[in-house]
């Protein structure tokens, strides 16, 4: 089945990225591009005056020998900076390459040496650091620009040292940054992306001008966002996730509040009180367990209104979506709930937020219920770093929660052998950097892309991700079992699950591996007994495992008899992306678990 929207506007797409950016500048030079934090404040920029110092800090690339096509690597953290430092490559018609600043000095190393990289941004000495180490398997770079980190005048300079040569070069030759600028193809090379594989050697995903102004062109189209919204963006701008938010940014013109400090998202977004945001499912779980133990543990008439009230916020908004009418006591039931909880809960996230969307890994529908009967409307997207992120999403007016909507405006679906989801469009890479045979592996003769992933399309042309087909496994009695799905329900069950892993390939029943979160976890243990109890004590207690059974049997209560847990284990710690457990989108990298967890798998397995 193929499924495609109105894409008229695909024929008339800015040429490239750079274009796409002046051309918002242009249009409005006054109004506020960007807001970051310096110190405790926040400051703003104009779309002018970002513009301006991209210009400068392109014609500075230009100055260090940097041609057309040629990479420069961003080594940072979600940063202003890092912004710029990619708009700038655009404009010197280079092509970005993303490190993500937890990347270990191997895999840098890896992926600056097989990009071809010639100049790095490095966030801070830290980074610097892992730069300096490996220096001699990077005999190509040839400058290191710090946004923060400690100069040395000669390999490593500051971005104003980037800054004062560009505008020598302007000086000598104002035409430069618009001539690269014009020279720049739609079928240029934009950006490598290396995927954090569960396995091997990350892959360099090339994706072109054209994919990126195609995907913020295409949420343009959809009419959701204009320049009267305000972004808050934390996600990781070496993602494809939080690098197409950036592109959509340049296409309706809002503005951006930039900060990567995951611990600081619920305080910024109360002071800057955005109205919309992207996120990782991961971050809407915690903000939900976060409510629920807190509410739980008021006890009392407070715990009773907030359980009546989501009760009832469920039911107003089921019949909402069903296009039926909502009896008038039940309407004002809501209104006080609204007044009592609910304005509450939206207060916590600003209280203007119009819509999140979710990406990156699958979000739970009963947790996107929970807030949607809170009156947080959570737009579940899905794409691929191969797809330069965004191929599908819900839509504000139509929206079907479980499913990740409909495929975005001149994007084409189909499903492939296994039902597995098969993508096609402006969005899709052109193939994987140095790797033809997995390049052939995943992209089919006609351009079908093979995400992998195994799917299925209603009437309506929503796609439904029942998830990885190497994910799906069959047990010793023939069933099969999509771990991802049990997972997602216990962690929407059990407010203090992190991560909830579950196994059983070729093996008469399933298992599953529960990590638990240290912050909510700290708080239940203070109730139950064990205050001043360390995170090992907590997770290794009588109490703790007591806990987890019932969850799990409430979970086992919803599956079929072949997808129960028999069997489980708690781990002594939570999974990180520092440990190598996580990718930094926070997804669970599965195999690399299953490795090293594999005498505790076996385990629940002996006798």
């Amino acid at each position: 089945m193929t499924t495609t929207q109105d894409a008229s506007f695909v024929d008339h797409l800015p040429t490239n990225v750079a274009v796409q950016f002046f051309d918002r500048v242009a249009v409005a030079p006054g109004a506020e591009a960007f807001r970051f934090p310096v110190g405790e404040a926040w400051e703003s920029v104009t779309w002018k005056q970002a513009g301006d110092d991209v210009s400068v800090l392109a014609a500075g690339l230009v100055s260090l020998g940097i041609t057309p096509e040629q990479r420069v690597g961003i080594a940072s953290g979600t940063r202003y900076e890092w912004i710029l430092a990619d708009l700038a490559i655009m404009a010197s018609g280079a092509a970005t390459t993303t490190v993500y600043p937890t990347t270990n000095t191997e895999d840098t190393a890896y992926i600056l040496g097989d990009s071809e990289s010639r100049v790095v941004f490095a966030e801070d000495d830290e980074q610097i650091a892992k730069l300096r180490e490996r220096r001699s398997d990077l005999p190509l770079v040839s400058k290191v620009v710090t946004f923060s980190g400690t100069t040395d005048g000669d390999w490593v300079i500051a971005l104003d040292d980037l800054r004062r040569l560009g505008n020598e070069l302007l000086d000598r030759e104002p035409g430069t940054v618009k001539d690269r600028v014009a020279a720049t193809g739609p079928d240029d090379l934009a950006t490598l992306i290396y995927t954090s594989g569960t396995t091997g050697r990350p892959k360099g995903v090339r994706l072109t001008h054209r994919s990126w102004v195609y995907e913020g062109e295409a949420i343009k189209a959809q009419d959701i966002l204009g320049p009267d919204d305000l972004q808050f963006l934390w996600l990781p701008m070496a993602h494809s996730f939080g690098k197409v938010l950036l592109s959509t940014q340049m296409a309706c013109g809002f503005a951006t509040a930039v900060d990567g400090r995951v611990d600081k998202i619920i305080d910024n977004l109360a002071v800057v009180r955005p109205t919309f945001m992207g996120a990782a499912p991961r971050i809407f779980e915690k903000a939900y367990s976060r409510i629920t133990v807190m509410t739980a543990s008021e006890g009392g008439a407070k715990e009773k209104i907030a359980t009546q009230a989501f009760a009832v916020g469920r039911k107003v908004k089921a019949l909402e979506l069903a296009g039926k009418p909502v009896p008038l006591p039940l309407k004002l039931q809501y209104a006080l709930f609204d007044k009592l909880v609910f304005s509450k809960v939206r207060a916590r996230f600003g209280g203007r937020v119009r819509f999140f969307i979710s990406g990156a890994a699958a979000l739970n529908k009963d947790i996107a219920e929970w807030f949607h009967a809170a009156g947080i409307l959570i737009l579940e997207g899905y794409g691929l770093t191969e797809t330069a992120a965004g191929s599908f999403v819900n839509h504000p007016d139509h929206y079907k929660f479980g499913t990740v909507g409909p495929a975005v405006a001149g994007t084409q679906v189909r499903l492939g052998d296994g039902d597995e989801v098969q993508i096609k469009g402006p969005g899709v890479m052109n193939g994987y950097h140095n790797m033809p045979e997995a390049t052939a592996e995943t992209l089919t003769e006609d351009g079908w892309l093979r995400t992998g992933d195994k799917g299925s399309l209603d009437a309506d042309g929503f796609l439904t991700i029942t998830g990885r087909i190497k994910d799906l496994f069959k047990t010793s009695g023939g069933k099969y079992v999509a771990p991802s799905a049990i997972e997602a329900q216990f962690k929407a069950l059990c407010p203090y699950a992190s991560q909830f892993l579950v196994f059983g390939n070729d093996r008469n029943y399933c298992v599953a591996l529960v990590a638990l979160d240290p912050e909510q976890i700290q708080g239940w243990a203070d109730e139950n007994g064990l205050v001043g109890s360390s995170y090992a004590e907590i997770v290794g207690s009588d109490a703790a495992k007591k806990m987890v059974g019932e969850y799990v049997d409430q979970l086992n209560a919803r599956l079929n008899r072949w997808e129960t847990i028999k069997k489980w284990d708690i781990l002594d710690h939570d999974l990180t992306v520092e440990s190598g457990e996580l990718t930094p989108s926070m997804k669970v990298k599965r195999n690399v678990v299953e490795s090293t967890q594999s005498a505790r798998i076996d385990a629940l397995y002996a006798g």
